[in-house]
C-alpha cells in the first residue's frame, strides 16, 4: 500500500506538537479546586441576596424599622398650593405648643394612624413618619374653638405619602386637649374645609384654601326680584387664604357653600357637608297645598300626581327652596319621545322665578332639561324654550327646541342670530317645536292678539355642569 501525503508529511509534525504540550496526568483535582470556589460565590450571592430581601419585606411590613429621615416613595401628594404656603394663624409661632403636639401624635394611641385613617388603613400597615416633618399650615383660636390644620407624614415600608389633618379643642387648649376632627388625602381639591354643627349648640365652620386666596362661606341663596342670585354670607376673608364661619344653634335649612378665588379665577367651590339640614318632605302639609295649587291654569296634558308631586319636590331641593312660601306653577305638560315632559315655575315669595323643565317616566327615570332664573316682572308672559336632547342614552343637544308660549300669546317667533324672525307654529296647548343650530344665540317673542309684544326671552346653552344652583352662571339666568 502506497502511504498518504497526509500520513507521511504531518504525522511527525502533529506527533511532536503534541509531546511539547504540557498536560497534568489528571486535570480532575483544578477542577474540583474552580467548582468549589465557583459554588462559594454563588451561595454567598444567595445569601446576601436572600439577606436584601428580607430586610426589604421587613422594611415594607414595618417589621425592620426604618429611620423616618430616609427617603421614601412617595404615593400621594396633599395640594402643593396649602404644603407649600408658609404656616397661618397665631399659634403658627407657638413652637413649644407644636412640639408637643408632635410628641402627641407620635405615640398617642388616640392620635395613631389606626384613628386616623380608619378602614383606609385596615391592617395598620400606615405609620407616622418623622415626627419632625410635622408641619401646621394653620393653627388659631376661634370663637369657642381652638383649630388646628396638620401636616402629618405617613410611612409603608420604603412608600410615603402626606395626610392632611384637622384637629380641634376648646378656647386655649394645650396640645394634649386637642382631638382628632378629621383629615383628608385628597390631591385634587386646593383647599381643606372642616364643619362642626349642633341644631342645639350651634358650631362653625372652616376653610383653609391657598395663600393670598378670598375666601367665602355662603349660607342660604336668595333669589333676587331682578333675576339674580345672591347668598348669606357667613364669613369672608380677603387675601388670607382662610375663612371661619361661627353657625347658629338650629338646623341649617341649606348647606353652606365654600368659593376660593383668587382675583377673578374661581380655584374651588363646594359645599361643605356634615348637617343636618331641613329636608323638604313630600309627604308634608305644606306639599299638598302647594301641589293644589301647582296645576291652577295648567296646560296640555295632566301630569300624574305622584310625578307631580316628585317633579316639584326635585325643583324645591335642587333651588334649596321650603315648601312653605313657595309658589309652584304647571305652565305646561305633554309628551316627547314618548315619555312625559313638563314645565313649572317655582318662585320663593318676594323673589325671582325659577323655570324648570323636566322629561321622563318611572321606568327610565326622569331628566332635567333647563334651569333657567327669570326676572319676576312679566315672568308669565314671556316664551320659554329649551332644547331637547337625542333619545338615544347619550343626551346629546339636538337642533329641536321645545317653546312654551305665555297664556296670553296670539303668536311666538324665533330670531335666530341676525335673520329675520320667523313664526312658531304652536299646537293648542300653547307649544311647539322650532329648529336653532345647537351653535347659533336665538331669542323667542310673543306676541298679544293687538301684535304688541309680551316678552321675549334667550333660547339658553345646554348646561354642561348642574351642581350650581339656577342663577349661578350665565347658561342658568337672562339677566346679565
Amino acid at each position: 500500500m502506497t502511504e498518504s501525503f497526509a500520513d507521511s508529511t504531518l504525522s511527525p509534525a502533529l506527533w511532536q506538537a503534541a509531546h511539547g504540550v504540557d498536560v497534568p496526568e489528571d486535570p480532575w483535582p483544578g477542577f474540583a479546586r474552580r467548582e468549589r470556589r465557583h459554588r462559594r460565590t454563588r451561595l454567598m450571592r444567595a445569601v446576601v441576596a436572600a439577606a436584601v430581601g428580607v430586610a426589604l419585606v421587613g422594611v415594607q411590613t414595618n417589621v425592620v424599622p426604618l429611620p423616618g429621615w430616609a427617603p421614601g416613595i412617595a404615593v400621594a401628594a396633599a395640594p402643593t398650593a396649602l404644603l407649600d404656603a408658609p404656616p397661618r394663624g397665631a399659634l403658627a409661632g407657638d413652637q413649644a405648643w407644636l412640639d408637643t403636639l408632635r410628641a402627641r401624635i407620635s405615640t398617642d394611641p388616640s392620635m395613631s394612624t389606626d384613628t386616623l385613617l380608619g378602614d383606609s388603613n385596615p391592617d395598620g400597615f400606615w405609620k407616622v413618619g418623622d415626627r419632625d416633618r410635622i408641619r401646621l399650615l394653620y393653627g388659631s383660636d376661634q370663637p369657642g374653638h381652638r383649630v388646628a390644620l396638620v401636616a402629618v407624614p405617613l410611612r409603608f415600608g420604603l412608600l410615603s405619602k402626606q395626610a392632611l389633618v384637622w384637629y380641634v379643642g376648646p378656647p386655649g387648649a394645650s396640645a394634649q386637649q386637642m382631638r382628632y376632627a378629621g383629615h383628608s388625602e385628597d390631591v385634587d381639591d386646593p383647599v381643606m374645609t372642616l364643619m362642626q354643627a349642633s341644631p342645639d349648640r350651634g358650631g362653625f365652620a372652616v376653610v383653609v384654601g391657598p395663600a393670598e386666596s378670598t375666601v367665602m362661606i355662603s349660607g342660604d341663596p336668595r333669589y333676587t326680584p331682578r333675576g339674580t342670585l345672591e347668598y348669606q354670607d357667613l364669613a369672608r376673608a380677603d387675601g388670607s387664604g382662610v375663612g371661619f364661619a361661627v353657625l347658629p344653634p338650629a338646623p341649617l335649612r341649606n348647606e353652606p357653600v365654600v368659593r376660593v378665588s383668587r382675583g377673578d379665577h374661581l380655584l374651588y367651590q363646594g359645599g361643605l357637608g356634615g348637617g343636618p339640614y331641613d329636608v323638604v318632605d313630600p309627604t308634608g302639609p305644606e306639599m299638598d297645598v302647594l301641589l293644589a295649587a301647582a296645576r291652577r291654569g295648567a296646560r296640555g296634558t295632566p301630569l300624574d300626581d305622584a310625578s307631580l308631586r316628585d317633579f316639584v319636590q326635585s325643583a324645591l331641593l335642587n333651588s334649596r327652596l321650603p315648601a312653605a312660601g313657595t309658589t309652584v306653577r304647571v305652565r305646561w305638560s305633554g309628551s316627547g319621545h314618548g315619555q312625559a315632559a313638563t314645565l313649572l315655575t317655582v318662585q320663593p315669595a318676594g323673589g325671582g322665578v325659577i323655570a324648570y323643565a323636566r322629561h321622563g317616566d318611572d321606568r327610565t327615570g326622569w331628566s332635567t332639561d333647563l334651569r333657567l332664573l327669570l326676572p319676576a316682572e312679566g315672568a308669565d308672559k314671556r316664551p320659554i324654550g329649551w332644547r331637547i336632547r337625542a333619545d338615544n342614552g347619550t343626551r346629546t343637544p339636538t337642533d329641536q327646541v321645545r317653546v312654551i308660549a305665555p297664556p296670553d300669546a296670539a303668536r311666538v317667533t324665533v330670531t335666530i342670530g341676525g335673520a329675520p324672525p320667523a313664526t312658531v307654529t304652536l299646537d293648542a296647548s300653547n307649544a311647539g317645536i322650532t329648529r336653532i343650530p345647537p351653535d347659533q344665540p336665538a331669542t323667542l317673542t310673543a306676541y298679544s292678539r293687538d301684535g304688541s309684544v309680551l316678552g321675549a326671552t334667550p333660547v339658553p346653552p345646554v348646561e354642561a355642569d348642574m351642581s350650581g344652583l339656577p342663577g349661578d352662571s350665565p347658561a342658568t339666568r337672562v339677566t346679565p
